[in-house]
């Protein structure tokens, strides 16, 4: 174990890095990883009580702490009440991250069986050692996405640590098949892109004019890669983004022979590089109980397959491992990894004993997380006060303005 601590403007931020087992519940795998956390308190702020920061991804590391102004948008609303542990989740990060030089020390099959530890519920595990590492009978969570999936994780196992839950677009599907949730997924993607056209015809004619180069191989971007028209598709996913539509706004505009489109093409797409762990690791997050078998690519509908401007969204596509040349050395994994059967993951029963409060926010147009499946697992949960809401995207969270609102809400349930 070990800790230090530093000086970040006004903040105090304590480092804390602990050694776990790669595999919890198993004595006789003597593997172990490294999982970090920050804690950051503000000025008169040492004593508060704990809200944890579960990241969205899989495969992102937690923010970097800054102040004025606060990075991230929320942190300062958070240490009105809380402080803060940022929590690297287990590769990545400072939390023995995965990257590429991982294929260079062992085989495919052993890659592969080594990211099947890195589930939301080992998570669970590293947090729970990290909150007893720091002394805390209980602390609180924020999980924005994936991070409200491992919340989900957290009650169906350790309720009792929880004081508060706060969730941002993370209600996942419980004990449904990956297939209706990216099925799903396909809907609002539809919607959203008709949406978009509506306010900009003329885009739907360019979209088609890059599918056009991108199938001839005349789209290169920087890295190299040729862009094939399922990732040139994917750009869709910033309609995720409160702000997400203008950066689509502004590719469209741009002549795709320019270095400017070439280059922001290359900023704007959804999958790449820097987290492997969100391509090769992404489809495992719907995976209740079931293999994913390339969910998302066997679940387009037909008229995806007929008209190339609709847009996708966290759609992931096998041929990417092929056709892009960050993911080109992790082929063998996440075919692996797509035939893995993985466990059950959440335990309704438990969810609804929990006694769990706290708040959580619904986006109405959420892309990435539907709608009609987060309100079946709220639910579960009637101590959380939930907030529906269409004035956001799924990353509301970065804009400052819904973590006050959850606190409010929260605040609101217990004095009434």
């Amino acid at each position: 174990m070990a800790t230090t601590v530093r000086r970040m403007q006004d903040l105090t931020v304590e480092d804390h890095l602990i050694e776990v087992p790669l595999v919890w519940g198993d004595p006789a795998d003597s593997r172990t990883i490294d999982v970090h956390a920050a804690v950051v308190s503000r000025e008169g702020g040492e004593d508060l009580p704990i809200l944890t920061f579960l990241q969205g991804g899989p495969g992102g590391e937690a923010p970097t702490p800054f102040h004025a102004p606060a990075a991230p948008s929320w942190l300062d609303a958070a240490l009105a009440h809380h402080r803060v542990v940022l929590l690297d989740q287990r590769g990545t990060g400072r939390s023995t991250p995965v990257s590429d030089s991982l294929l260079d020390r062992m085989p495919s099959a052993e890659v592969a069986e080594y990211l099947t530890h890195l589930r939301a519920d080992s998570i669970v595990r590293d947090a729970e050692a990290m909150r007893e590492h720091l002394g805390a009978a209980t602390w609180s969570t924020l999980g924005q996405s994936f991070g409200g999936f491992t919340t989900l994780a957290y009650l169906s196992t350790d309720a009792a640590s929880l004081a508060d839950v706060f969730i941002t677009g993370g209600l996942s599907a419980i004990g449904r098949h990956p297939d209706d949730v990216y099925a799903l997924c396909y809907d609002k993607m539809r919607v959203m892109t008709e949406r978009y056209y509506r306010r900009f015809p003329a885009h739907r004619d360019a979209m088609r004019r890059l599918v056009d180069l991108a199938d001839a191989g005349r789209i290169v971007l920087p890295t190299g890669e040729v862009v094939s028209r399922s990732r040139m598709r994917s750009i869709g996913s910033l309609l995720g983004g409160d702000n997400g539509w203008q950066t689509l706004w502004s590719l469209l505009e741009h002549d795709p022979g320019t270095n400017a489109f070439r280059y922001d093409l290359a900023g704007a797409l959804p999958f790449g590089g820097r987290n492997p762990l969100y391509y090769v690791f992404h489809e495992s997050s719907y995976a209740d109980g079931f293999a994913t078998n390339w969910s998302a690519e066997r679940t387009e509908p037909d008229d995806y397959r007929e008209d190339v401007t609709l847009f996708t969204g966290e759609h992931v596509r096998r041929e990417w491992a092929r056709t892009v040349p960050a993911f080109q050395p992790w082929a063998e994994v996440v075919d692996l990894l797509a035939t893995h059967a993985w466990p059950v993951l959440y335990d309704a029963e438990r969810i609804a004993a929990s006694g769990a409060r706290g708040a959580a926010a619904i986006y109405v147009n959420d892309v990435y997380v539907p709608l009609e499946f987060s309100l079946e697992t709220a639910a579960l949960m009637p101590g959380v006060q939930t907030w529906i809401t269409s004035e956001h995207e799924h990353s509301g969270l970065r804009t400052g303005e819904v973590l006050p609102r959850l606190i409010e809400l929260a605040q609101h349930r217990r004095v009434r």
